[in-house]
């Protein structure tokens, strides 16, 4: 299965994955940054960057062989494609109990405001149906997020 490596030591903390992140969930035809942040409420980011005093470190959803937030999850909303290993959320199907929130031990499922609908669980999706690279993969200047064929069990 493919994921998302972070190497640590090449991350410059400048936030372009999370830029790139939310401008590809923006619901656009093609990636428009000007666009996407223009809207009255940008989405959220499916990434979130550490940044600390020497150095900087850009988190997501790790898509875990043993997912608790899918396993946690009341509706079905949270589930894992057995072939590709890709764990989702299906918005529609969540009911906003936010036992996914509190069962990811890595804190990578939030809660999203949404201004005609209830607050919703939200996560990285590896641009699933956006792109076949993970965005923030594809523009990371420094080469810090890379995407990579793990074994499974990894």
């Amino acid at each position: 299965m493919k994921k998302i490596k972070h190497l640590t030591e090449y991350c410059l903390g400048c936030g372009l994955c999370s830029v790139y992140c939310s401008a590809a969930h923006a619901g656009l035809p093609k990636l428009d940054l000007v666009k996407a942040f223009k809207r009255r409420t940008p989405p959220p980011p499916n990434v979130i960057v550490e940044r600390g005093a020497d150095s900087a470190f850009a988190a997501s959803c790790h898509h875990c062989t043993t997912p608790y937030c899918v396993m946690s999850c009341i509706t079905g909303a949270m589930s894992k494609d057995p072939a590709t290993g890709l764990v989702s959320c299906d918005t529609d199907r969540c009911v906003g109990c936010w036992t996914c929130v509190a069962a990811c031990p890595y804190g990578m499922v939030a809660v999203v405001e949404n201004q005609s609908a209830k607050p919703k669980a939200n996560k990285c999706d590896h641009c699933n149906g956006v792109s076949e690279v993970p965005m923030c993969v594809q523009h990371c200047p420094n080469e810090a997020r890379i995407w990579i064929e793990e074994e499974a069990g990894q």
